[in-house]
């Protein structure tokens, strides 16, 4: 009797979503809306001043060798908030990492509040991100990336990881802001040079014209227990850093900075 071994091939999930808005008489018009896969981009208040875009993978967390693409393209005059349905999750990969990229163009005068809700990264992730962010002449644009390393209410620790981010936003095609980062399982165990036992971590960047006057406001936000943050500003453009063991407190630490940094209401599903 012979026996012949099959080799099992994973489904993979694949997704791409783009939405467009100019200026048409005084006001922001829809231009552009396409989904495909597992992406998909929700218009809560399209007719409003500032739309709101919400994208969802509805795979439910990535995989290995899964991919997944944003696209937002705002007209010149146009500003929009975009954010995420709900935190994405990486899982463990058995083999390529999971794919994701995020890209943004914000027209002359134009501006954009990138807030997605968190990623969080199981034990054994592997997921390369990019978040790219073209400004016209005189945009400006709010950018937010959170990072939490496991879901601490379920016991989970994470040992293993391999987290490549980079972060570009550029204007008039010239680099403005350049941030690469990368978490591997021995960035995990380099103690205080790196997080220092914390399990979320979070990066907020604003560039604007006069975006060091923001610094003030800023640091005078509520002091948020248990989360380690400090900001500074320079040349058109605003960096804060926040971590925490807690995810939880280091959101509402999160939601403070922003209140300091913007007007108006969190997009609406921040306040589920």
């Amino acid at each position: 009797m012979s026996i012949e071994l099959c080799q099992v091939v994973h489904q993979r999930s694949h997704g791409a979503a783009a939405v467009g808005f100019a200026q048409v008489n005084g006001r922001t018009r829809l231009k552009d809306l396409r989904q495909q896969g597992s992406a998909k981009a929700i218009l809560p208040n399209v007719g409003g001043t500032v739309p709101e875009v919400v994208f969802l993978n509805t795979s439910g967390g990535l995989a290995s060798g899964d991919t997944l693409s944003y696209r937002l393209d705002l007209g010149p005059g146009v500003r929009a908030v975009a954010t995420t349905q709900t935190a994405e999750r990486a899982y463990r990969a058995m083999g390529a990492p999971a794919e994701v990229a995020a890209d943004f163009r914000v027209g002359a005068g134009g501006w954009l509040d990138w807030l997605p809700q968190e990623t969080i990264l199981f034990n054994g992730a592997r997921l390369n991100r990019r978040t790219r962010i073209e400004l016209g002449a005189g945009a400006g644009c709010l950018l937010l990336e959170t990072v939490i390393l496991g879901r601490a209410a379920m016991g989970e620790t994470v040992a293993r990881v391999a987290l490549s981010d980079l972060r570009h936003i550029t204007r008039d095609g010239r680099p403005v802001f350049v941030e690469p980062l990368r978490l591997e399982d021995e960035t995990l165990r380099r103690g205080a040079a790196v997080l220092d036992g914390a399990r979320a971590f979070a990066s907020l960047v604003l560039v604007a014209e006069g975006a060091e006057d923001r610094l003030g406001p800023l640091r005078a936000a509520p002091q948020e227990p248990g989360v380690t943050w400090a900001a500074s500003a320079f040349s058109g453009k605003l960096v804060a850093r926040a971590m925490a063991a807690d995810a939880f407190r280091l959101r509402r630490q999160i939601v403070s900075l922003l209140g300091a940094l913007r007007e108006g209401p969190l997009p609406r599903v921040w306040q589920n």
